[in-house]
């Protein structure tokens, strides 16, 4: 499953990407050590049939998970038609604790596959079900899911909702953590709707509980987009003093791709005030860093935005190389420009 602030072998560049599926394997891995709902018997004969069913529907369960953990279109694709079969019987034998968990596991597997409809379809069936059964570690983790999706709609205000409710059972059950991943994802949509002070109020919040909880990784991106909004305001010197303190702590924990994000950003930044050189040196970095990391990426969404970034990257490049060119005309520039290009066309 897709994992917030996942390895840099994923190659996800774009710190946005990480957001829909916040808790999602955590929980669900921590769900699976929990004791199974035992379907509640009739008469002899039922219990052995629910028993039964049980076992099968857990046969294939686990054959699922095999196949989506491979990640592939098609292992997905192997992984809902069993788990829809495991579904099946799970219904039969009453066991609603592992109705929800393959529910919400058949829509995961449709997230992946860049079919965001079928997964909220899904989601939106598991959760009365995490609610009936009082897994509220559950039902946080597929609203954080749902609100995810419809920030892939576009549907921002909505997506609010879903967080907002995620954020107050995450803080009931006292997954700090989990917590601050929904602030950082609050956080994000404020800055794009503009609201930039309400931004800084989650960020700064998120950032305090991930410290408290010693994830550096989660601080060196919650840092980045505090950077980010100071930078959106016009405050510059002070978006580069948060950019180096995320740059530092990604270096620190090899955090490959999130150093290539905060390198474009710092060029961003010293390019508008004037220190080309430096900015140069930034985007030369992170693009060296991007050129390195060739790890194919499966899914549709996160390989769209990765080619969408790269791109960004290299048409900054470029345009910082014809800028020095014009004051430096025989500095070769123009040269390293049209290399560049080239190198754009395939990433």
């Amino acid at each position: 499953m897709t994992k917030i602030e996942g390895n840099t072998k994923r190659v996800i560049m774009l710190d946005r990407t990480q957001w829909i599926f916040a808790g999602m394997s955590i929980a669900l891995s921590l769900q699976l050590s929990q004791p199974v709902a035992a379907a509640v018997p009739v008469g002899k004969v039922v219990q052995t049939a629910q028993t039964n069913s049980s076992d099968a529907a857990q046969k294939l369960y686990g054959e699922a998970e095999e196949l989506y953990e491979q990640g592939t279109a098609e292992a997905l694709r192997g992984a809902i038609v069993k788990y829809e079969k495991a579904l099946k019987l799970y219904r039969e034998a009453g066991n609603r604790s592992r109705e929800a968990l393959t529910l919400n596991n058949i829509g995961g597997a449709y997230l992946n596959l860049g079919e965001n409809q079928k997964a909220l379809d899904y989601y939106n069936q598991s959760l009365p079900l995490k609610r009936a059964i009082g897994d509220r570690g559950g039902e946080a983790t597929l609203l954080s899911n749902i609100g995810g999706i419809y920030l892939s709609f576009g549907e921002k205000q909505k997506a609010l909702d879903y967080y907002n409710q995620s954020l107050s059972l995450f803080r009931a059950v006292r997954s700090p953590h989990w917590e601050a991943v929904i602030l950082k994802s609050i956080g994000s949509i404020y800055s794009e709707l503009g609201e930039k002070q309400k931004a800084l109020e989650y960020y700064n919040r998120a950032l305090l509980l991930k410290r408290a909880i010693g994830d550096r990784r989660g601080e060196a991106v919650i840092l980045n987009n505090i950077g980010k909004v100071y930078s959106d305001l016009g405050e510059k010197q002070k978006a580069l003093e948060y950019y180096n303190q995320s740059l530092t702590l990604r270096r620190a924990v090899e955090d490959r791709g999130g150093e290539a994000v905060t390198l474009s950003n710092m060029a961003f930044v010293k390019r508008n005030l004037g220190n080309f050189t430096e900015a140069l040196n930034d985007i030369e970095a992170s693009l060296k860093i991007v050129e390195n990391l060739s790890t194919p990426i499966t899914a549709t969404e996160l390989r769209t935005s990765y080619f969408a970034t790269v791109q960004d990257y290299y048409e900054f490049y470029i345009d910082l190389l014809m800028q020095l060119h014009k004051t430096n005309p025989n500095s070769g520039y123009d040269i390293k420009a049209s290399e560049a290009r080239k190198r754009a066309r395939n990433p």
